[in-house]
């Protein structure tokens, strides 16, 4: 069913982008969520055609506001309610692949330290 409006927290818990609703508040509360370039109060009502801004965790999206759920419905209803820039995703996508190089330069240890090499390396550590 669709509605004129509802408030910001509850169409991010509702689209998905959070797994709580008190989550979603937070995230609007803490600056995370911008509403068309600003930055607002979780009880701020939102409708069709608003764009979003969400911070989460290290990814960015940039959303249109294509539909209003009254409840909360599965992924695949979830996903309809609103689209993502091409822009946005392209950039996630070259942050992920940033990250995979990243992670896969590090060289991963064979073994645990035993606890001679964790006391050389607290002291490394502590003297540095």
């Amino acid at each position: 069913m669709s509605l004129e409006a509802i408030r910001i927290d509850k169409w991010l818990w509702n689209s998905r982008f959070f797994k709580t609703r008190s989550l979603a508040s937070d995230a609007v509360n803490g600056g995370k969520v911008h509403l068309n370039g600003q930055r607002v109060k979780a009880g701020r009502m939102i409708k069709l055609g608003d764009k979003l801004s969400i911070q989460k965790e290290a990814d960015v999206y940039e959303v249109a506001i294509m539909g209003i759920n009254k409840t909360r419905r599965p992924a695949k209803e979830a996903i309809l309610t609103y689209e993502e820039s091409e822009q946005s995703q392209l950039k996630r996508a070259q942050e992920r692949e940033i990250k995979k190089l990243a992670s896969a330069s590090r060289p991963i240890p064979k073994k645990k330290p035993d606890k001679r090499e964790r006391q050389q390396l607290r002291n490394f550590k502590n003297n540095h």
